[in-house]
């Protein structure tokens, strides 16, 4: 199973995200690459946020400070 920031192959966000690039296509809205980047760039988003929720605490994502509160 995909891990973050990889969202899980049947999460509804990204079946969306697959339909709009798809649709984007067939409208002549978008080019086939436009299309791939644009449900990319999405689909990581996606699943980095879901990731953040699962486990807010984990540091995988490397030795990078983690925004904390604001004083």
């Amino acid at each position: 199973m995909p891990s973050p920031p990889f969202p899980p192959p049947d999460s509804a966000v990204l079946r969306v995200i697959v339909h709009n690039a798809v649709e984007s296509v067939h409208s002549g809205e978008a080019s086939i690459e436009e299309a791939i980047l644009h449900a990319a760039v999405h689909g990581w988003y996606e699943g980095h946020i879901q990731g953040e929720d699962e486990c807010p605490g984990c540091d995988f994502r490397g030795k990078l400070p983690k925004p904390g509160p604001s004083s």
